[in-house]
């Protein structure tokens, strides 16, 4: 069981947003795809980009750098050159507050 830390207040991440935070040395992006949140690593595992200055679809989050697709739900990769997953989080929100467990 990881610790439940505050990523952000809910109205942050509006539908279609992308939010970063950091906790410690974890580099967290939020996505609001639909009005359903998710939370994965915000670091490509290909060369490093920075997912939350990439674009959201239906199909995922796609890196700014290569354009990998990333599934939200389950961290794969959609298409190359991205070959392996980016880590997912379990998110709650309580209060308005969103908290992801890290």
């Amino acid at each position: 069981m990881g610790d439940w830390v505050k990523a952000c207040n809910k109205n942050e991440v509006g539908n279609g947003d992308l939010f970063s935070f950091d906790h410690k040395e974890k580099k967290i992006l939020l996505a609001n795809l639909d009005g359903k949140l998710f939370a994965t690593d915000r670091i490509c595992t290909h060369e490093e980009a920075d997912l939350s200055t990439g674009m959201l679809s239906e199909e995922g989050v796609r890196c700014p750098l290569h354009l990998s697709v990333f599934n939200l739900q389950t961290g794969e990769p959609q298409n190359p050159p991205a070959e392996n997953a980016l880590k997912t989080y379990n998110i709650k929100i309580n209060e308005n507050e969103v908290y992801v467990e890290v």
